[in-house]
């Protein structure tokens, strides 16, 4: 009983992170009427300990996510799989693409170009206060070099079916997930408050906060066109009503937004997936396997605020740039974590070495991001129904006992 009410009591991320962010602005004020630089440095000496050390684990964090993933994907494979897996990632890439014609469309609108220079060090030191001092902590490899490790590697124990190097895998997968969840996660709202901190005493947070409202609406109305879209095709193959297909989703919609984990609504997806005319075996296996590699609503949420953060920082938004970090981020973010924010972490290898983000601009996704990871991850799920409703539809029934695979 005790234990019920310590986890009842418990914040969750995004509650921390808004008191994070409230904090930061409350400082940054206090300390720029008070003309207390040292107040600010402090916070940007967390962050960039903080900022090191996650650059450091990212390599890892890339062979611990994607390795183990792409290995699963290949135990027990069968047609019933491959389609599932090639229908998450057309999925995944196609809001993506939706999001950056969007994006290109009308953010210009609203957003002042160039506004918000965050992307070399001299306009940095000119805008955000130095840290007191570093600690250089050099990561072991690249993040190209993690991500063509990690699929030789997963795709090996895939094709092999090295059991041994499977489970070292898998245990170093606990680990990094364990890394993330206990001390990256828990030390994300401190890092959050140093970053707002020092944009309040720079002067720019106001404007960031004004156009980001709008960014988000735009990405809310994003998400539902896309899951409108998923349903609308999936109803066309299986001869059913899309609208009340996506009503009948709305319980695991709800769900994600309260965990902010599609692992976590997989018991209600499912049910929801059921209530929908999805056979249980198609449902059992579809939902489970798409909580884990469809993010339709997290890749439009991470491209939008990586376009908007370019576009304030006066970078040349081309689709020809855009198109293979998409392509990228529906394969990186494969198995990541169900823990809150488990996406953007697994996303800022690709962040950092396709767009050439930095510290300050990692930082201010992450805020960014976690603060939409709710709807993403509502968007995901409902999506993962829309998928099994189609594979349902184009499996036939007299051989779905040998397509689907009894484990994945």
């Amino acid at each position: 009983m005790a234990t019920e009410t310590k986890t009842k009591k418990k914040l969750g991320l995004l509650p921390k992170l808004l008191i994070a962010i409230a904090a930061g602005i409350i400082v940054g004020v206090i300390a720029q009427k008070a003309n207390l630089p040292i107040i600010i440095r402090i916070g940007a000496t967390f962050n960039s300990i903080f900022g090191n050390f996650l650059s450091f684990c990212i390599p890892l964090i890339i062979i611990g996510f994607v390795a183990p993933g792409i290995a699963d994907l290949g135990q027990g494979a069968g047609k019933t799989l491959a389609i599932t897996a090639g229908i998450a990632y057309l999925s995944t890439i196609i809001a993506g693409t939706f999001a950056t014609l969007v994006d290109k469309t009308i953010f210009p609108s609203f957003l002042e170009i160039g506004s918000i220079v965050m992307d070399n060090a001299t306009n940095a030191e000119e805008t955000m206060l130095p840290t007191l001092f570093t600690i250089e902590m050099p990561p072991l490899m690249g993040v190209m070099t993690a991500l063509i490790t990690a699929f030789i590697m997963g795709l090996g124990i895939a094709v092999t079916r090295n059991k041994p190097l499977k489970d070292i895998f898998d245990g170093f997968q606990k680990i990094v997930e364990k890394v993330v969840a206990s001390i990256l996660i828990p030390l994300l709202p401190f890092h959050v408050y140093g970053i707002f901190a020092n944009m309040t005493y720079a002067g720019t947070v106001v404007q960031i906060m004004s156009v980001f409202i709008k960014v988000f609406a735009i990405i809310i109305i994003m998400h539902i066109l896309i899951i409108i879209l998923q349903y609308v095709v999936a109803g066309a193959f299986a001869k059913k009503n899309p609208f009340r297909l996506i009503k009948n989703m709305l319980p695991a919609y709800a769900t994600a937004i309260g965990t902010q984990s599609s692992a976590a609504t997989i018991p209600v997806t499912v049910g929801c997936t059921k209530k929908n005319g999805v056979r249980d075996t198609i449902a059992e296996f579809v939902c489970p396997l798409c909580a884990t590699i469809h993010l339709s609503g997290s890749t439009i949420t991470l491209t939008s605020c990586s376009i908007a953060i370019m576009m304030l920082n006066g970078w040349d938004v081309t689709f020809g740039a855009m198109l293979p970090f998409v392509l990228m981020l529906g394969i990186t973010m494969v198995a990541a974590p169900g823990v809150p924010g488990g996406a953007v972490m697994a996303a800022l290898g690709i962040l950092e070495s396709m767009l050439g983000f930095n510290e300050p601009m990692l930082a201010l996704m992450i805020a960014l991001y976690i603060a939409q990871d709710s709807f993403g991850t509502a968007c995901n799920v409902t999506g993962d129904g829309a998928i099994a409703v189609l594979m349902d539809a184009i499996t036939p029934k007299d051989k779905k006992q040998e397509e689907v695979p009894a484990e994945v």
